[in-house]
């Protein structure tokens, strides 16, 4: 998208040095460019500053959506959203819960989180910070800060995601693209199912640590399916077979669960 922008601006340019006029009509047409398409939702459980915002972020040219709570929003494709304004004292879960949720998730892991919230103490700032977030806004907040703050995030994650190098988690052999939801082993691609490549991120990822079967059941599946034990075993076994000469790696530690032995 950046690219098309730097040759219109081009463009602009050039026009405006051949024929002379008033170029703040182009300029703003390049700004909303910018903005096409870019989705915001935002999770509060004021439902006057939810319409607030809405109204205001869409005079600026976003797509937004609503949600009241961090439940409702879970309901939603988070992943499809270009930034997540989320606040953090909400009935239910609150907004560090479900940033850990999506931060742990690695469908929705690299969606931009701003948190939003009346609690401005450092511990909290750096809470905040510490499970992934973009930027911490707190409130009272004037619009115009909030409106700042969005444009800036948005800037910088949209660079990053068109510069930056795939992102890749790998031990030995074993390579996992968490961008394209591939895995090759010894160089071959092999594939896998969404359940497996979320159990094999999740323990390759936090390698050493001894997962229970109820843990590994909270974070790889849905919460409206009823999972066993056994299901867990089963995966466990698929997984191993999957990456061949690594089975070992996946230890079962009796009485305890997973873990995987770098």
């Amino acid at each position: 998208m950046y690219d098309e922008l730097n040759v219109y601006l081009c463009n602009v340019i050039i026009r405006h040095t051949l024929y002379p006029y008033n170029i703040q009509a182009e300029t703003y047409t390049l700004y909303n460019k910018m903005k096409q398409n870019q989705r915001i939702l935002v999770v509060d459980d004021e439902q006057d500053l939810l319409e607030i915002l809405k109204f205001n972020l869409e005079t600026e040219g976003y797509e937004v959506a609503t949600a009241s709570s961090a439940e409702e929003a879970l309901q939603m494709d988070i992943a499809s959203f270009d930034l997540l304004l989320l606040d953090v004292m909400m009935g239910g879960m609150s907004g560090f819960a479900m940033a850990r949720k999506l931060k742990d998730n690695p469908t929705t892991a690299n969606v931009p989180i701003i948190f939003l919230t009346a609690r401005d103490t450092e511990n909290d700032t750096v809470t905040g910070f510490n499970l992934g977030a973009d930027d911490y806004i707190s409130k009272p907040f004037s619009l115009r800060e909030v409106m700042v703050r969005v444009r800036a995030v948005l800037r910088r994650t949209a660079n990053n995601v068109e510069e930056g190098e795939p992102q890749v988690l790998s031990y030995q052999g074993i390579v996992m693209n968490l961008d394209k939801k591939t895995v090759s082993i010894e160089g071959e691609d092999v594939p896998f199912t969404k359940t497996e490549f979320e159990l094999l991120h999740l323990l390759l990822n936090e390698r050493g640590r001894v997962f229970s079967r109820q843990e590994l059941i909270e974070r790889i599946w849905p919460k409206d399916v009823l999972v066993l034990d056994r299901t867990v075993d089963v995966n466990i076994t698929r997984l191993r077979k999957k990456i061949g000469p690594f089975a070992k790696c996946i230890v079962t530690r009796l009485g305890f669960g997973y873990y995987f032995d770098a």
